[in-house]
């Protein structure tokens, strides 16, 4: 059992998260509703926030999976943003956007999301 690791569901996302200090707090989870809000509001329909990892000092590393290229445009812009909402500096928020292929995933509700996490190795593959 991870002790460092959770799940969490807002509205379309399926995040998990996972903080190397111990379990996601209250604050983790308010700043990735933060981030949550900022992707569903400037990134496309397809963005999905995959992953937020909390490191030391109120570091966190946000993984996002989708299937425009468009997505990676915004990103820079959108970490000064959450950064500034979370009081916290610019260079303590990290947003990797990650590309994928429309024809490697199921545009499904559901599995669409299952499928992003296992490609940018949030989750292990259902076998």
């Amino acid at each position: 059992m991870e002790f460092d690791t959770d799940w969490l569901t807002l509205g379309r996302h399926r995040v998990r998260l996972r903080s190397t200090r111990g379990f996601p707090t209250e604050a983790m989870r308010t700043a990735v509703e933060v981030i949550r809000i900022a992707i569903d509001n400037n990134m496309s329909a397809r963005a999905r926030l995959v992953e937020v990892i909390c490191r030391q000092e109120k570091s966190y590393d946000v993984l996002i999976g989708t299937t425009l290229t468009e997505d990676k445009v915004c990103a820079p812009q959108r970490e000064a943003a959450i950064a500034v909402v979370l009081g916290v500096l610019p260079d303590q928020i990290n947003l990797t956007v990650t590309t994928v292929a429309q024809t490697e995933v199921d545009l499904h509700f559901g599995v669409y999301e299952r499928m992003l996490a296992e490609k940018l190795g949030a989750a292990p593959p259902i076998q």
